[in-house]
């Protein structure tokens, strides 16, 4: 067994809290009943220790969407250089729309990157020149298109 890890100065991770983290990242909807079948815990014990990682804010089970499932078959980073406005005003404006899923206020060549999503050809023009480029504030976009997504990995934590 590891020693436990300290996340603040109240809650330590041990080697069960571990355990069931592991077993929720392989499925999120496991029952309490199986993971404590698994552990050999009572189904009260597991609950308990779930409970207290999310009241922590140390564990969330969430649902992950598969964006080629959901339709999505271009992933572009787009680069943002901002004028006029601040930036995290348009990433606000930016987080609006669906199709970005992640924006990020910047210090670099980009004041804003996003990963946004595109169903097509056709989809990404709309996306880039007719929503993202007219936004105001936004003085240029650098999209990149993913060609390979080598690693996307939604569930990782630094645990």
């Amino acid at each position: 067994m590891s020693n436990p890890v300290a996340i603040d100065s109240h809650l330590y991770l041990d080697e069960v809290d571990h355990q069931i983290i592991a077993l929720l990242r392989e499925d999120g909807r496991l029952p309490f009943r199986a993971i404590a079948r698994q552990l050999g815990l009572t189904e009260a014990t597991v609950r308990g220790r779930v409970r207290r990682l999310e009241d922590s804010n140390t564990m969330r089970v969430v649902a992950v969407t598969d964006i080629e499932v959901s339709g999505y078959n271009m992933l572009l980073s787009v680069g943002v250089q901002v004028e006029n406005r601040t930036p995290e005003s348009v990433a606000r404006s930016m987080a609006e729309i669906p199709e970005v899923f992640s924006v990020n206020v910047v210090v670099g060549t980009h004041d804003i990157e996003a990963l946004v999503v595109a169903e097509d050809q056709a989809a990404l023009h709309t996306l880039l020149s007719d929503r993202l480029a007219k936004l105001p504030g936004v003085r240029r976009l650098t999209p990149s298109l993913a060609v390979d997504v080598l690693k996307n990995q939604p569930d990782w934590v630094p645990l």
